[in-house]
């Protein structure tokens, strides 16, 4: 019987036994009252490692970019974002159900944002027909794009038009670990030319739940009673702060491996008759694919999923996606054997 081999996200990893120890053995009090002292140690660290004055333990990344869209933004005003950034398609529409904003997505196929459509796109409040752009927000790794690292200088060249115009930048760091590993730079590198940053532990650094929002002191101040509104405040989340703690320590240093096994699992791909895979563009866990035209791997089963999905499924292995883009994510329950077993059953494709 196959092992499963879970590739449909970083999200499924399941907490280790030294995790687990960790957790069970977590200093609690009621973070409500601010008064859980590992929570606390967790924010400290997350401040300190991303350079920021402070920072909020959160449940989610979803509730960490939302509370900062609310931090900057006011109803009636604009967010410029990616067309792909997951606060704009993959936050249930909270922007506008819970603060009232309006995202305003720019098109590119690296994850920058374009400076002259940037410039195009701000507008301040001289204009009643326009909504003001309140702030602008990026993504690193940008999941859409291939989980690719956006480039600093697009990043750089946007803080320098942001700051002339006196608008904040916001960053969804979810994968912003993983970025880091990628690219050689510091968290506080890539921190820097932002007002707040949103990190996750339950991606690729493996802990079950939460993230953190970092910023100004007056930022996670506005972002404590935001996080109240919205239901996140949680009594002994020591517990999950202390797995959050244990992976920084534990968890950081190996995604060098996922990286690399992601990139041979994307060179399996591409060399599987049938399947498309630009393997150039994978910088990090992430491998989106795809199914040549017309090829049967492309047509929906009876559940409606690819063919290719299915015939995956039979050999243990689980990938998510539609016949125009399938994604494989490598994680910290993907160890060598694992990939075997991935690149094996790719193999076995062309024999079904």
């Amino acid at each position: 019987m196959h092992r499963i081999v879970d590739l449909r996200s970083d999200t499924v990893t399941r907490p280790t036994p030294a995790m687990r120890d960790a957790m069970a053995s977590a200093d609690v009090g009621d973070d409500v009252f601010r008064d859980d002292p590992t929570v606390l140690a967790l924010e400290s660290r997350v401040a300190n490692l991303l350079g920021k004055e402070a920072a909020l333990f959160v449940p989610s990344g979803t509730m960490a970019n939302q509370i900062a869209l609310r931090v900057h933004a006011s109803p009636g005003t604009e967010v410029i974002a990616h067309a792909g950034a997951h606060l704009y398609n993959y936050e249930g529409g909270g922007a506008a159900a819970l603060g009232g904003i309006q995202v305003r997505p720019l098109e590119s196929g690296d994850g920058t944002l374009p400076l002259a459509a940037v410039q195009r796109a701000w507008h301040d409040d001289s204009d009643p027909h326009l909504a003001p752009t309140a702030l602008i927000a990026f993504e690193d790794t940008q999941n859409a794009c291939g989980g690719v690292v956006v480039p600093r200088g697009n990043i750089n060249e946007v803080a320098a038009f942001a700051r002339s115009r006196g608008t904040p930048l916001h960053l969804d760091g979810a994968r912003l670990w993983n970025a880091a590993t990628a690219s050689g730079l510091s968290m506080v590198e890539l921190s820097e030319p932002f007002d707040t940053v949103a990190v996750c532990f339950s991606k690729g650094l493996g802990a079950p739940v939460g993230s953190a929002l970092a910023g100004s002191v007056a930022h996670i101040r506005r972002a404590l009673r935001l996080r109240k509104q919205l239901g996140g405040g949680l009594r002994q989340a020591g517990v999950l702060a202390a797995a959050a703690l244990y992976a920084l320590d534990h968890h950081r240093e190996r995604l060098i491996d996922d990286h690399r096994r992601a990139r041979q699992l994307a060179e399996a791909i591409a060399s599987t008759p049938g399947l498309t895979c630009a393997v150039h563009t994978v910088q990090s866990n992430l491998v989106y694919f795809g199914t040549e035209p017309a090829h049967r791997f492309g047509q929906l089963d009876e559940a409606g999923r690819p063919v290719v999905v299915s015939l995956l499924r039979e050999r243990g292995v689980w990938v998510t996606g539609s016949a125009v883009r399938l994604r494989a994510v490598t994680h910290l329950d993907i160890d060598d054997a694992a990939l075997e077993q991935a690149i094996e059953a790719l193999k076995s494709l062309d024999r079904s």
